[in-house]
């Protein structure tokens, strides 16, 4: 590594670590206000946005500009009160006002914690996803997740200890590519819970319907349910306001069983395709649209 990399990598870690210091000094509602403020002013600005618009008029043409663009304004809202949640994350409570998290499904994650894993828990880049493993960990639920890691390995590494120090000893993080993947398929085989955010492109995934058009998705979560005949639990996360947030658990999904595995394997895809689906139309402005989900060249 060239010394202005390096350089390059200890400013912006410690970039980060003053804005997590400043962001734990402030009340919950208080960082998210100010994420949530700081987001709205900058991001619609940026170029990516072009890419959620380009999303937006693709999959739900129904809306006109004025609504796409007060969705991708809460887009940026949620990416921003999402982020600067993160330091507070573990400290906020279960409530019915307030800052807090509710729970929507306490008795499947009670059936889950007293039966056991192996089990796979599946979720999408809604409201603030970073909510699920410490809510889950204090349910009994110790989900262990795959992540993407950030560029600069120093950022990566202030993440990495602030997520882990509102969760249990038990849970692990393990980082996409091939040796995450080995490592997440030994924790299922030692019977563990395991979370998939599987709502982004994935080039040598299969391409399966979402908003009616085939987008290149992952098939592990729904292979790797198969293997194990394991339950396969949505969960997701919607934003009730400043850090307020509704977590949602829902009943384990009926696997298929043809005998075709590559067939299986692709119907169940559809099938988590179809319930993250569900949730964006109910609330678009609480997904993360700004990647390019859809090729450049799907037909409108």
């Amino acid at each position: 590594m060239t010394t202005s990399r390096q350089l390059q990598y200890r400013l912006e870690a410690a970039l980060v670590s003053a804005a997590m210091w400043l962001l734990r000094r402030l009340s919950p509602t208080a960082a998210s206000n100010l994420g949530g403020g700081l987001a709205r002013a900058i991001g619609p600005l940026l170029p990516v946005t072009r890419t959620g618009d380009a999303n937006l008029r693709l999959v739900m043409p129904e809306l006109d500009a004025g609504q796409r663009r007060r969705v991708l304004r809460s887009v940026w809202d949620n990416l921003g009160r999402t982020a600067a949640e993160l330091p507070h994350v573990g400290a906020l409570a279960k409530t019915e006002s307030g800052p807090g998290w509710e729970l929507v499904g306490a008795e499947v994650l009670a059936e889950l914690a007293a039966a056991g894993g192996p089990a796979i828990l599946f979720s999408a880049h809604c409201g603030n996803w970073e909510l699920q493993p410490p809510v889950f960990s204090q349910a009994g639920v110790s989900m262990s997740s795959f992540y993407r890691a950030a560029a600069n390995p120093e950022v990566d590494a202030l993440l990495m200890a602030s997520r882990l120090s509102v969760v249990d000893d038990q849970v692990r993080y393990f980082p996409k590519g091939s040796q995450g993947a080995r490592a997440g398929l030994a924790h299922l085989r030692r019977g563990g819970f395991l979370g998939m955010l599987i709502d982004q492109k994935m080039n040598d995934g299969i391409a399966s319907p979402f908003f009616g058009r085939p987008a290149m998705t992952a098939t592990a979560a729904a292979a790797l349910a198969l293997r194990f005949g394991c339950k396969l639990i949505p969960t997701h996360v919607e934003r009730l306001g400043p850090a307020r947030l509704r977590l949602v658990v829902e009943p384990s999904i009926s696997l298929p069983d043809t005998g075709d595995r590559v067939a299986d394997v692709a119907a169940l895809t559809a099938i988590l395709n179809a319930h993250i689906e569900g949730w964006i139309r109910a609330r678009p402005g609480d997904w993360l649209w700004l990647h390019r989900r859809w090729p450049k060249n799907t037909p409108k």
